[in-house]
């Protein structure tokens, strides 16, 4: 399985398996599809903040991941969100987001790594805590 970055030839299938992820119980908000080709494009355009992959094996793509950069004030230094991890069903339990969080993780070294899960998700909490990550004790908030 190869890490790519995502290109614009990728752009038809993140958008099929955006619609696919932001209608499963995994997401607690639907999205649009005007969101989605938002993300995408944000992701092929080198924008500063967002980054997107593909996993790919033998020129199919499996999933897709988007991660957001930001600076964490509470923990004194850059902050990589991990905004999606898709994996198509079929590829599920081969071990392949595990090895994208490992990827972002020697990619940012010096950086805190944060994600939301929905706790219903239970496998990808399992993942995510078999990875180190912890759950924080307090609700997140937006407006």
């Amino acid at each position: 399985m190869i890490i790519q970055e995502m290109k614009k030839e990728h752009t038809d299938e993140v958008f099929q398996m955006m619609k696919v992820f932001y209608s499963s119980p995994a997401v607690s908000t639907n999205g649009s599809d005007e969101i989605f080709m938002s993300d995408i494009q944000n992701c092929i355009n080198d924008n500063p903040y967002l980054e997107g992959y593909v996993f790919v094996e033998q020129d199919k793509i499996m999933g897709y991941a988007m991660a957001a950069k930001s600076f964490s004030t509470e923990f004194g230094k850059p902050c990589i969100w991990i905004e999606d991890i898709y994996i198509k069903p079929e590829y599920r339990g081969k071990g392949i987001g595990s090895q994208f969080l490992v990827y972002i993780e020697q990619k940012y070294r010096d950086s805190i790594l944060r994600l939301e899960v929905e706790e219903d998700n239970t496998a990808a909490v399992h993942v995510y805590k078999k990875s180190g990550f912890d759950v924080l004790p307090y609700m997140e908030m937006k407006k």
